[in-house]
């Protein structure tokens, strides 16, 4: 996920609507995207997440009530999340954004797949 791909869709509007806790990102190809926060949580692009290399990921569990606290931007190229756990340190370029969105069902299936796996069950989000 390191630099930019330049012919990559670009975000054209985000809005965070915290009530709901969805992230919703419009980019210049009219590809649109609702994120949950829970997902995007889950799949931080940070090193805490991600670990230093193939198969060092770590599985975020209880992560169903988390938000986002506040939308950062980074430069021309990136969005720094706070989540309501604490978590910011994750930067979600443009470039990864649009994957999750355009990935978001069978990543979010493997989420739910690991953490069956893992032998954790997910609690429904109280609305």
């Amino acid at each position: 996920m390191s630099g930019l791909n330049p012919s990559s869709p670009r975000p054209i509007d985000i809005r965070l609507h915290q009530s709901s806790k969805l992230l919703e990102i419009k980019f210049d190809n009219n590809m649109e995207c609702m994120l949950s926060c829970e997902f995007l949580r889950v799949y931080s692009p940070s090193a805490e997440v991600r670990g230093h290399g193939a198969g060092q990921e770590v599985l975020q569990i209880g992560k169903e009530e988390v938000n986002i606290a506040g939308v950062e931007p980074v430069g021309n190229y990136a969005v720094r999340l706070t989540f309501t756990d604490g978590h910011n340190t994750g930067l979600y370029s443009w470039d990864y954004l649009y994957d999750l969105g355009k990935n978001y069902e069978a990543l979010w299936l493997e989420y739910l797949g690991k953490l069956s796996a893992a032998g954790h069950k997910r609690r429904e989000s109280k609305e």
